[in-house]
């Protein structure tokens, strides 16, 4: 199919439906509550409980957005990976000839996986709406607001 791809039926109702077409009533609408996998990488899960609880309570993550998701938590894994390397040794090294004289300077495999880890966040991202240009559209209305006593209770009954 061409052409951009439609708006989740969430997003738009948390958005105000500006654009007055009629909301996808048929769209399916999956439930479940969404555990965070064992296999993923420790950063990963680190990013998963930090996002997830905010993405569960605007029913934007449900039980089949878990590979999605989990793809995103993994390339951020990925990216934090990567930019702590480039962070500690730079971005590029010499390589040099017999001689020890500098034949030319390389990039880092990890500058390239940087950029690609950082390529799929933004992909995922947009896909869940948590992107600041995303965000910006987004009006949220009717949402109840939660104590933080509330809000801790609630995440200690997830499991979180």
């Amino acid at each position: 199919m061409q052409g951009r791809k439609p708006k989740p039926t969430n997003l738009k109702i948390l958005n105000g439906n500006p654009g007055k077409r009629p909301l996808n009533e048929s769209e399916p609408k999956p439930k479940g509550a969404v555990k965070c996998p064992a296999w993923l990488h420790k950063d990963a899960k680190k990013e998963w409980k930090r996002i997830a609880p905010e993405l569960e309570q605007l029913g934007l993550l449900t039980l089949v957005d878990m590979a999605a998701f989990a793809g995103y938590c993994e390339s951020y894994a990925q990216w934090k990976e990567a930019i702590e390397f480039v962070h500690k040794h730079g971005t590029s090294y010499p390589v040099k000839d017999e001689e020890g004289r500098i034949k030319m300077i390389r990039p880092f495999p990890q500058v390239a996986q940087a950029n690609q880890a950082l390529a799929n966040i933004r992909s995922f991202a947009s896909e869940f709406g948590f992107t600041p240009s995303a965000r910006g559209r987004i009006e949220v209305t009717g949402q109840e607001e939660l104590s933080p006593m509330a809000e801790y209770l609630k995440r200690k009954q997830a499991g979180r």
